[in-house]
């Protein structure tokens, strides 16, 4: 690893803290009506709430590396708490923020930069400051629920979160070190690293053109503060649209290049058949059997009730959110006879065009089951579907949702 930044684990009691460990909390905090009861029965027996450090309980799905889901209970606002905020970590030996209060520092290189650059925290405060809210989701967001069942973390719908990002361009960053013209990936990593040797450094790429875009910031803070450790401390990489394989923590090293990154990361993980999603080009990445995951897809979530909860049939408010890739949400429809007829929900005030949006719609139901379907189009006429679309990896499950409540 560059820069000196030394391994750590998660069992390091400098990342854990002052006695706020990872022990599974009191039984009432067992996972129980967090967990989705739609995961696989293995899943719904493991998981349990635990805080980390600075975070609230989470739904931990692994431990080394960490995968902790946020809950439903969360995501009922636009903007996702810091502390409430889902982990992703491929890789277990994680940084600590002591050694990267030390040691950081950004490097700029590659066949295709005019020169080399390392760049400190305050070289990159120094650039002009963009703000943008977006929604950071893991590619599989919802894998859980895949049906049949694949491998991977086994997530529910809480694998996502949306913030308030705020650093530089990351084009105004690489052009301290000169982009040339022949320029066609731009590679990236962060301070994370594999325990063991045989396991790939999580090395990522990402074309050019949307290097370049004002929604792809290097992000300093989050919700108006620090990174929080878990989330990417002291800088992450915001590539607003796209899922979160692309958004490095602990961002250490940009490579400007005149060719692909081919390594596992790029050549065989995150990666789906072609034409089977919508999503923008990768022009040195695609081929005619596969390409890389890139746009998030359009997706809805109630987030107002669990399934299974009893409602007053002579008036409830069901709520939630909606996302895209950036192209907006144009609606958000309910139905409570199986899509047969289909209500407009009432969207709430956007935050922009990235982040998450809200909806609402006041119901009435005879008193029984009801069944409730959400369903979220976008602006560019892109439908939720009925079902997901599978796929060996469940990448990008956004299939309507069917809330199930009883009417009282």
């Amino acid at each position: 690893m560059t820069d000196g930044i030394q391994r750590r684990t998660l069992l390091r009691a400098s990342l854990i803290g002052g006695g706020m460990g990872l022990g599974v909390l009191p039984e009432a905090l067992a996972g129980g009506a967090a967990v989705n009861p739609a995961l696989p029965l293995g899943t719904r027996d493991e998981a349990v709430l635990e805080a980390l450090h600075d975070k609230k309980p989470l739904i931990k799905l692994s431990y080394r590396p960490p995968n902790y889901e946020t809950p439903l209970a969360a995501l009922r606002g636009p903007i996702t708490a810091n502390d409430a905020f889902f982990v992703r970590y491929h890789l277990a030996g994680l940084p600590d923020k002591a050694s990267l209060d030390r040691n950081w520092a950004l490097t700029i290189d590659g066949d295709a930069a005019a020169q080399k650059v390392k760049l400190s925290l305050a070289d990159l405060q120094r650039l002009p400051q963009h703000e943008i809210a977006a929604v950071c989701q893991c590619s599989g967001n919802r894998r859980g629920l895949s049906n049949p069942h694949v491998a991977g973390v086994e997530w529910g719908v809480g694998a996502m979160g949306c913030a308030v990002w705020r650093g530089p361009r990351l084009k105004d960053v690489l052009a301290l070190a000169g982009v040339q013209q022949e320029a066609k990936e731009i590679g990236l990593r962060g301070a994370d690293e594999a325990l063991m040797d045989a396991t790939p450094a999580f090395i990522k790429s990402m074309p050019v053109d949307r290097a370049f875009a004002p929604s792809t910031i290097v992000a300093l803070s989050m919700n108006g503060e620090a990174l929080p450790i878990w989330n990417g401390y002291p800088v992450r990489l915001v590539v607003a649209g796209w899922t979160a394989t692309y958004w490095l923590k602990h961002l250490t090293h940009l490579e400007i290049r005149r060719s692909k990154v081919d390594n596992f990361w790029m050549s065989t993980a995150y990666r789906v058949p072609t034409g089977m999603f919508p999503g923008s080009a990768f022009p040195t990445q695609d081929n005619d059997k596969t390409r890389p995951i890139t746009d998030i897809v359009i997706n809805s979530l109630a987030t107002s009730h669990l399934g299974g909860e009893q409602v007053k049939g002579a008036g409830f408010t069901v709520s939630g959110l909606a996302w895209n890739n950036g192209a907006g949400i144009a609606r958000v429809e309910i139905s409570t006879d199986d899509g047969q007829n289909w209500k407009t929900a009432t969207l709430g005030a956007s935050l922009g065009d990235f982040a998450f949006r809200p909806w609402s719609k006041s119901l009435t139901a005879p008193p029984g089951p009801v069944t409730v379907r959400i369903r979220a189009t976008s602006r560019d006429g892109s439908i939720q579907p009925e079902k997901a679309i599978f796929n060996g990896s469940g990448y990008h499950h956004n299939a309507i949702q069917a809330l199930s409540l009883t009417a009282v």
